[in-house]
């Protein structure tokens, strides 16, 4: 028997009725809404099961498929895909998360969800700061562009390199230092990121993952309903419920000074406070690339202030 359709939820920061900002996170909606997504993402021969055809009134496999794989009840699992992840085992989510080919971003989300740890409110909603060692370290970097990315994707430190290239944040108003901010409601960064459909998916994907270990967290929810309301292209992605980990990669840049840019970065999650990243880019030696940052290094400031006014719009 078919699934019935959905009704649709509002989840953490989603506009309610009139645009409004929504509610701090539904843990309970978010755990049902993420497993009926993952569930709708496979069909019966992705896992080995037979398709006989029969016409599915939704999408994907049905919750007696999924039961079936995972080695538990149709009523177990419907009671966990309904949101009563209170007292399920570690073993039943790793099987769950087994059966719905989840990535380990996704299952630990899906145990974040489940099983959620207990956040005190004022460490979620507190002010986060950099070391000073650190923001020495940065600055030591020349000719790397770095920076520290923190809790619900908000730019923390930069070294002169990062102002060159990405445009120089210390003309930003401090609250709007965060790249989901930059991403969907900058023109200019859809400019500067060659691919930045990608780079969007990314952010969003991060904000989930920072929302599934703080649902209390005020200022996370604050700013997911503010990109919902301002922006049609981030409430469609947050509505996907794809989580990422920060990792490594390649980013391709259109520069404003110094033309197309292929840089790749690594991502250093500091040993005294995961909630903090270092992220630092580089060219492939001998590239075209390269010689584009040396010659960025080469004009300090004026690159800076060059690259600011194109990027960011500041004077």
């Amino acid at each position: 028997m078919d699934d019935q359709p959905v009704r649709e939820r509002r989840s953490v920061g989603a506009p309610g009725p009139g645009g409004g900002r929504g509610h701090a996170l539904d843990r309970r909606a978010e755990l049902s809404e993420f497993l009926r997504s993952r569930r709708a993402r496979l069909k019966p021969e992705d896992v080995g099961l037979p398709d006989f055809g029969r016409h599915r009134r939704v999408p994907g496999l049905r919750r007696e498929e999924l039961a079936q794989l995972a080695g538990v009840s149709v009523a177990y699992y419907t009671r966990l895909e309904q949101g009563n992840g209170q007292n399920v085992s570690g073993e039943v989510l790793g099987a769950i998360a087994s059966a719905l080919r989840l990535t380990d971003a996704e299952q630990a989300h899906l145990t974040h969800l489940a099983k959620p740890k207990q956040h005190r409110k004022k460490a979620s909603g507190r002010q986060q700061r950099v070391r000073v060692p650190l923001c020495q370290l940065l600055d030591t970097m020349e000719g790397v562009p770095a920076y520290v990315v923190g809790r619900r994707s908000e730019i923390l430190a930069w070294n002169r390199m990062a102002a060159a290239v990405f445009g120089d944040w210390s003309q930003v108003a401090p609250q709007e230092r965060n790249w989901a901010r930059l991403v969907f409601l900058q023109s200019e960064y859809r400019e500067l990121f060659v691919d930045w459909d990608q780079k969007a998916s990314d952010i969003v994907s991060y904000l989930r993952m920072d929302a599934g270990c703080h649902p209390d967290d005020p200022r996370l929810s604050a700013l997911v309903g503010e990109l919902s309301v301002k922006s049609e292209e981030f409430r469609k992605l947050w509505a996907r419920h794809d989580v990422k980990e920060k990792s490594h990669g390649v980013k391709r840049l259109h520069h404003p000074l110094v033309g197309e840019l292929a840089l790749s970065f690594e991502t250093f999650a500091l040993p005294d406070d995961a909630e903090q990243s270092v992220v630092a880019y580089h060219a492939e030696p001998g590239s075209a690339s390269a010689e584009a940052l040396r010659l960025l290094a080469s004009w300090g400031t004026d690159a800076t202030r060059a690259g600011s006014t194109s990027v960011t719009g500041s004077p």
